[in-house]
Order: C-alpha cells, then structure tokens, then sequence
C-alpha cells in the first residue's frame, strides 16, 4: 500500500498550488480520502476530505472554506487538493490520508485513517 503525494512547493501570496495523491494497492473507491498539514511548531490539523460514497461529499476547515477545493478520481486513484488565494499562514507540510469507509461526521479525527503519504512541503512567501 503507497500513498504518494506531490505539487507541493514554493508560491507568492496569493497564488495557487494544486496537490495530487495517488493511492496504489487497495481498492480506491472504498476509502475516503483527506488531507492533513502540520506547519512548523504545530500540531498536524485536518484540512480537507472526501467521503468515498458516489456523493463525493466533501469537508472543509474553516480557515480554507471558499479558497480550497478537494476531488477524487476513482479511475486514477487520485485525489487532488486545489489551493487558490494562498497565505503565509498555509506554509507546511502537506499530508494526504486514506480511511476505509469512513462517514463524513470522522474526517477530523486522524487516529480514524488507515493509510498515510510522505508529505509534501507547501511554502508561501514573497
């Protein structure tokens, strides 16, 4: 089992950013898929997820509702995370995460996932 994120990098204020995440060895549809980010001195928080029913439904952190969209693509065993309108205050790294069957009521909770990426570090300065 691999979960294998990219995109991450160095971007203005601002800017945007897309992450990707490909999961490999379980069958994709049956797990919903999140992100996570810890930045330096901080605890890793939840970011963003989506449910894996055929809804699709999706949830948010406060701080990113408006400016971050998250999608899957079943035929690619993919999620993505788009990142619009970036701030300082998004700079760490970012983890992407995979929970068998998991209700959308658990996103949060990060003990819940199965499975974990490496990280991939998003940086926003000027």
């Amino acid at each position: 089992v691999q979960l294998q994120a990219s995109g991450g990098g160095l971007v203005q204020p601002g800017g945007s950013l897309r992450l990707s995440c490909v999961l490999s060895g379980l069958a994709f549809s049956d797990y919903s898929m999140a992100w996570f980010r810890q930045a330096p001195g901080k605890e890793r928080e939840f970011v963003s997820a989506v449910t894996w029913r055929t809804t699709c439904s999706t949830s948010y952190a406060d701080s990113v509702k408006g400016r971050f969209t998250i999608s899957r693509d079943n035929a690619k065993k993919t999620v993505s995370l788009q990142m619009n309108s970036l701030r300082p205050e998004n700079t760490a790294v970012y983890y992407c995460a995979a929970a068998q069957r998991l209700d959308i009521s658990d996103f949060t909770k990060q003990d819940l996932y199965d499975y974990w990426g490496q990280g991939t570090k998003v940086t926003v300065s000027s």
